[in-house]
């Protein structure tokens, strides 16, 4: 497979993977409106090690779908259609995401 399709493939996983995140962030938002146990089983849950993995992947899968969504800006604007240029951009999609993951897990 190629690399913009592999990147294409990318862009519509984390988009089913935001949802899911989203859907946690909602179940958190209503447990806290519910009480307080409700609360504690969600927070627990989102602040546990595997939580905290979830919403790790969840960072890097929005800034990867944000960065592939401007992308696809460029390219609807008809620039960087060549293949070179493209299958640089899906690197700079995926080296993008990681840097503004990192830099969001280190000062948030």
């Amino acid at each position: 497979p190629q690399w913009t399709s592999i990147s294409s493939i990318l862009v519509r996983i984390t988009g089913n993977a935001l949802i899911v995140a989203a859907l946690l962030i909602v179940w958190w938002f209503v447990a806290a409106a519910s009480g307080p146990e409700a609360f504690a089983r969600a927070n627990g849950f989102l602040t546990s090690w595997f939580g905290d993995l979830i919403m790790f992947f969840s960072v890097l899968g929005l800034w990867y779908h944000t960065l592939a969504g401007v992308r696809h800006l460029i390219w609807d604007n008809g620039y960087a259609l060549d293949i070179p240029t493209a299958e640089k951009l899906g690197w700079a999609c995926i080296a993008g995401s990681v840097v503004l993951t990192l830099l969001t897990v280190i000062i948030v």
